[in-house]
């Protein structure tokens, strides 16, 4: 109750200071802040130059909410032509393109300024294709979990999970992205500030932290999809396009310099061409130099799982060096791991070997 008293004290005092001060103004809610707005913010602030110098409104007043510019996650609207961006309504149900998960506020400003972000990112117009492609991945990556979180939207469906008798094995830390976010708030029992305006202040600051941080792990990503991500594209397509040489059911990829993140790539071309062959076996050496060791690593059923579509076989696994050239009767072994999913081998040569025996060519 002293809580929510002192916020409407507040209201009428550091809130109108901050909208009479002429700057173009970004409103949002305070109180208990969350990963989608703080988020929402950030990409306004630092990715679009409308919005580089606005001030920040945390206020639930709807008058003060009319004198801002752009409004994200309360007023109860949502329509982009007045710059007003809730989802909190009744009757939204807004989705990011080719998704089904409802949008929150950060989807929403994704969804209207995230091809901008990313173009600028690549210095590139909006309507160039590799835009798309990294508004799409990031929106996939990054975005939707947010959307999920604020939604109350779970990653599997919890009365399958129960049906099926599921249950976690340990925790996680609750390290998801909107957790790293909320713990940012105050704790129930933190002392306020008796001044009602220094109280504020201090729950403003705690937001500005929350939405830096946010920001930070968005950048990470932006940088990642546009700098590593993107380039690696082409790798993967020609060494996709060239693992018919290797074995005439295309089972055996292999990258010649280095290797680069290739399983999104890979699982999209596989999409692309429902058709052809599916990689069982990813070659590449281990760093870019002549003398470089190389790794035969196995394709997963799924991006993220431990499970190989064909393991290594068993009578390889946990064996190393001499002892594993007499097991597989290929020379320069150097390992192969106890669950089968990666192996290795001092040569180009002795990798691929070691892909066409398990294949049994």
């Amino acid at each position: 109750m002293f809580r929510s008293t002192l916020a409407k004290m507040t209201e009428s005092a550091a809130k109108r200071l901050k909208t009479e001060s002429g700057a173009l103004a970004i409103g949002t809610h305070n109180g208990h802040f969350h990963a989608d707005e703080a988020l929402a913010v950030y990409l306004l602030r630092t990715h679009i130059p409308t919005y580089a110098s606005a001030s920040l409104v945390r206020t639930r007043e709807p008058a003060l909410l009319e004198t801002c510019h752009t409004v994200v996650d309360v007023g109860g609207e949502y329509n982009a032509s007045r710059n007003r961006y809730d989802h909190h309504q009744r009757s939204f149900t807004t989705t990011f393109p080719g998704r089904a998960t409802k949008l929150s506020s950060a989807g929403l400003i994704y969804l209207h300024f995230g091809k901008e972000i990313v173009a600028r990112k690549l210095a590139v117009s909006e309507d160039n294709e590799q835009v798309g492609l990294i508004w799409n991945k990031i929106y996939e990556s990054f975005i939707e979990a947010l959307d999920a979180h604020d939604n109350g939207i779970s990653v599997y469906d919890p009365k399958a999970l129960e049906a099926a008798g599921i249950d976690k094995k340990f925790s996680n830390g609750g390290f998801t992205l909107g957790a790293v976010v909320g713990r940012l708030n105050p704790n129930w029992n933190d002392e306020i500030p008796a001044d009602p305006v220094a109280a504020q202040e201090m729950e403003d600051k705690r937001f500005e932290t929350a939405s830096l941080r946010i920001g930070e792990e968005f950048d990470r990503d932006l940088d990642y999809y546009t700098k590593a991500w993107l380039p690696a594209r082409k790798i993967v397509e020609e060494a996709y396009a060239a693992r018919g040489q290797y074995d005439a059911e295309g089972r055996i990829l292999v990258f010649e310099g280095q290797s680069v993140p290739w399983k999104d790539h890979l699982y999209s071309l596989e999409e692309e061409q429902p058709n052809s062959g599916k990689p069982l076996y990813v070659l590449y050496p281990e760093k870019p130099t002549p003398d470089a060791k190389w790794r035969i690593q196995c394709v997963p059923v799924s991006k993220d799982s431990f499970t190989s579509r064909q393991p290594l076989p068993e009578a390889w696994r946990g064996f190393r060096d001499e002892e594993l050239d007499g097991i597989t009767g290929i020379s320069g072994g150097v390992f192969v791991h106890a669950a089968g999913f990666i192996g290795g081998n001092k040569t180009r040569e002795g990798a691929l070997a070691m892909a066409q025996k398990a294949l049994g060519l």
